[in-house]
């Protein structure tokens, strides 16, 4: 639940706002309050600490998935090193939340981080996940990559692989960065911008 606190500082504001949440951590926005003729300008703050945001959060994240034809969801939470809001969410039908190729779940963090920025105007960092679809869906598409790079060196000639966003691919680049004879470069444009496999000769040092 978020609270308001009101100081001649900004920096009194955070910290009263602090102390009353009673932690260092909170996420907060700032408006300067004009003072009159004879009053000094104050600031107001309104602040919210991090589990009270990650709450706020799962009931958003209820309210939308149930209207998906869900019938039960459940959350796991935690706040990284880095402040990112990790949350994994478990339900009587997690294909639903997934989506073709994580669409779905991606779809849905796009909401999330949409709706802080909309009530908070920062750009946090949120991390949604399915079960552990997220770390299945990196081991798969590093086998992906490195079974491709094999073929393309084999048979010389270009592969395009499917259609990804632009976190997967980077983990295909960052797989095949030091890939004998193999590079890679993504084309097309979005939703629809893949990656290219290709095979390169390395040049003999003359």
């Amino acid at each position: 639940m978020a609270i308001i606190k009101e100081a001649k500082t900004e920096l009194e504001a955070i910290e009263a706002a602090k102390n009353e949440l009673h932690t260092e951590k909170i996420i907060y926005k700032t408006e300067e309050i004009k003072g009159g003729l004879f009053k000094a300008k104050t600031y107001k703050v309104t602040a919210i600490s991090y589990q009270d945001l990650i709450d706020e959060i799962k009931q958003y994240l209820k309210e939308t998935v149930l209207g998906l034809g869900l019938n039960e969801i459940n959350f796991e939470s935690t706040v990284t090193d880095n402040d990112t809001i990790s949350i994994t969410m478990y339900s009587d039908n997690n294909s639903i939340l997934i989506g073709h190729n994580g669409r779905t779940l991606k779809s849905l963090e796009t909401l999330v981080r949409t709706k802080i920025s909309k009530d908070w105007n920062i750009k946090q960092k949120i991390v949604l996940d399915v079960s552990n679809y997220n770390e299945k869906r990196i081991k798969y598409l590093e086998r992906l990559a490195v079974n491709t790079a094999r073929e393309v060196r084999k048979t010389k000639m270009s592969v395009e692989l499917e259609n990804m966003n632009s976190y997967e691919r980077r983990i295909v680049h960052n797989k095949l960065t030091k890939f004998k004879n193999i590079s890679t470069k993504s084309e097309g444009e979005e939703p629809k911008r893949h990656i290219v496999v290709r095979y390169e000769e390395i040049k003999e040092a003359e």
